[in-house]
């Protein structure tokens, strides 16, 4: 028995001086719209994580860990967000970056919140999403993008100053995103003194806005502030062009895609858009830039924000020293900022970013660039 017990001490002291295990893989969920009429924009979501987990793992990946990622479609629909993050839950995954748009975005992170799992969306801009979280006490719903009352009062007291005296239409889709975003918009310009003639709501998905695009024409619309995506955006001046009706298009964030320029065509030109401060412009931003464009994509639209969510999960679970998700949001909210390929990134504790600044975007060409407002 003595002889025994030497044994498995001698056991155990071999096991105690072995190197450490290589640890599992972690896997990060990326969530968007991957099929369906925004599928550029999930195509975007996609490119961005996995460049940011190529360039991770080369470095030697999340504390020795490689990322592995799993890509999920939610189609942009609510129902099917929430099918999809329940899946993301039973399989384990604990950081989600996504979704893409706010009205998929506020019922799956009901989900995550309370499986106790970490969202962080490169996209979804209404503000019930981290008000919401804030007031029930989720901790570790967040987003790596603006607001929509933020982009309100940017762009909200600029229509109201350039085009005072002029007919201004607000329009939206009827989404979490599209009506929230208009309805910010709407709120700032009337407070600087300029009030919209039409107010009104669209059915998205339909292929004739001819009865639209009268009533535009009757009221002699000189600008259309318009919330929502770009398929009906492009639809809507195609057939405004076709009954000679010309009038100024101001969109927010979701025409940031070759797309829109497909569907419209030359219809589209010198329409207007908001848009965070050019990510590709950020000095931070130029090697991934290279390398996503050297494998044949360009880096437009929600791609860097995409990156950047995998590199801030990356971050936080460092600093962290752990995986688990609240002690994750936490560290990614004291105060310290975070070195991205958008810049350097704070956030409040909310979950949302501090600080955030603007562009105003025009088409021209079929390209699109920031402009002097």
């Amino acid at each position: 028995m003595k002889r025994l017990g030497i044994l498995s001490a001698a056991i155990v002291g071999l096991v105690m001086s072995a190197p450490v295990a290589f640890a599992d893989d972690i896997t990060f969920s990326v969530v968007g719209p991957m099929t369906g009429q925004l599928a550029t924009i999930g195509d975007q979501f996609k490119q961005g994580a996995q460049a940011a987990a190529d360039a991770i793992n080369a470095a030697g990946g999340v504390e020795g860990r490689q990322i592995k990622l799993d890509v999920q479609d939610d189609q942009c629909d609510p129902k099917q967000a929430v099918s999809v993050a329940n899946r993301i839950i039973a399989n384990g995954v604990k950081f989600i970056d996504g979704h893409a748009c706010s009205g998929s975005s506020i019922p799956a992170s009901a989900v995550y919140a309370e499986a106790g799992a970490m969202m962080m969306s490169p996209a979804s801009s209404n503000p019930v999403l981290t008000d919401a979280a804030a007031k029930a006490g989720w901790p570790t719903i967040m987003r790596l993008y603006t607001r929509d009352d933020a982009q309100g009062a940017f762009i909200g007291p600029w229509i109201a100053k350039k085009y005072a005296g002029k007919n201004v239409v607000i329009m939206h889709d009827k989404s979490a995103y599209g009506q929230g975003v208009a309805d910010a918009v709407k709120a700032t310009m009337n407070q600087n003194g300029l009030n919209e003639i039409l107010y009104e709501g669209i059915n998205a998905g339909e292929k004739d806005y001819a009865a639209l695009v009268t009533k535009l024409k009757d009221l002699k619309a000189d600008v259309v502030y318009f919330g929502g995506y770009h398929p009906e955006a492009g639809l809507i001046l195609r057939q405004s062009a076709e009954q000679n009706l010309k009038y100024q298009l101001i969109m927010p964030d979701s025409i940031a895609t070759p797309e829109f320029w497909q569907v419209a065509g030359p219809a589209g030109e010198g329409t207007m858009f908001v848009f965070p401060s050019d990510p590709q412009a950020k000095p931070e931003a130029k090697e991934a830039i290279e390398k996503i464009k050297a494998g044949g994509f360009v880096p437009e639209g929600f791609t860097l924000f995409s990156y950047a969510v995998i590199q801030t999960f990356a971050e936080g679970i460092k600093r962290a020293g752990t995986d688990d998700p609240a002690k994750v949001a936490e560290a990614l909210k004291n105060g310290e900022p975070i070195s991205t390929v958008v810049g350097s990134v704070t956030f409040d504790e909310k979950g949302d970013l501090k600080n955030a600044s603007y562009d105003i975007n025009q088409w021209h060409d079929g390209k699109y660039a920031p402009i002097q407002p």
